[in-house]
């Protein structure tokens, strides 16, 4: 049985813990603040900038843009992964993490290649040491970007589906649903797929727009775009999802701590009353044995 400096050691060491658990929770809650105020502020302009492309594209061919035509045979895809640079947050890298190579799995089983590009350090460590093809990584750039990055990332894309070099670009991120929640996302960045297209097409005949250029100049200029609002909302989406699974593991972590705390709390008192019995049954034995000689 532990002796009971070594339960008081114990003690001691778990508190510490819990001191730095909470210092976690209260830092991960304040970049928590801020970055989900920036994700509801670009919220509603991502919404409706969807909004007006359904709209645009359910009046026009399919064939108006090469970004909208679809390939016939599909060989090469692009996955635009994301995670977390650091760890500490639950399992919110390994269901991203999970996710993407049963993704990667299932393309290849379709005799697809495919290709990755990776944010966040998590990510980028796992896939290169497992020989995935990694095409670029970006690791500690979250909080840090510009709309100059995301245009250029956007960019490439493009570039590189119109040079047939990739058939498809997908991106997965991980969507914020709540403080308890955040789920893993996958979406087709390339060939876009206007959102709403049947809705805006049934609506059309009640609510027409007339727009100067025409409808066809407008799209061609609104898609790429598009892919670059997409790209934007991912990092706000996943940044705000990773800060609060870490403020959901640190806030379960200070608990386990604190019921660590009072079960060696418990032990504690049960070993001194015992070491305190033991004591007093010596003092009795040893006086009886004097009384009796």
């Amino acid at each position: 049985m532990a002796t009971l400096r070594d339960i008081l050691r114990k003690i001691g060491a778990v508190k510490k813990t819990r001191q730095i658990t909470k210092a976690m929770n209260m830092v991960a809650a304040a970049k928590l603040r801020n970055t989900q105020g920036r994700m509801e502020s670009f919220t509603p302009y991502a919404t409706k900038f969807a909004e007006v492309l359904g709209h645009l594209a359910s009046r026009l061919e399919p064939d108006v843009h090469p970004l909208l035509v679809k390939r016939d045979e599909i060989k090469n895809v692009e996955l635009l992964h994301f995670s977390a640079d650091r760890g500490l947050c639950g399992a919110f890298n390994t269901h991203l993490i999970s996710q993407a190579e049963k993704w990667v799995r299932e393309q290849e089983a379709l005799g697809r290649q495919c290709s990755l590009t990776l944010v966040g350090k998590k990510g980028k460590d796992y896939f290169t040491k497992r020989d995935f093809n990694v095409r670029v990584a970006h690791t500690h750039i979250y909080g840090k970007i510009d709309i100059s990055f995301i245009n250029q990332m956007a960019r490439e894309f493009i570039d590189r589906y119109l040079n047939n070099e990739v058939d498809e670009v997908y991106m997965m991120f991980s969507r914020f649903i709540s403080m308890v929640k955040q789920e893993p996302t996958l979406v087709k960045l390339i060939p876009i797929e206007p959102p709403g297209v049947e809705e805006y097409a049934e609506r059309s005949g009640a609510t027409e727009y007339l727009i100067e250029p025409s409808a066809e100049e407008l799209l061609v200029e609104l898609l790429p775009k598009h892919l670059s609002v997409q790209i934007y909302n991912a990092f706000l989406q996943n940044e705000t999802s990773e800060h609060a699974a870490r403020m959901t593991a640190m806030d379960n972590a200070s608990k386990n701590c604190s019921e660590m705390i009072d079960n060696l709390t418990l032990v504690y008192n049960k070993a001194r009353q015992a070491a305190i019995t033991a004591e007093l049954m010596d003092i009795v034995g040893g006086a009886e044995a004097l009384r009796k000689a």
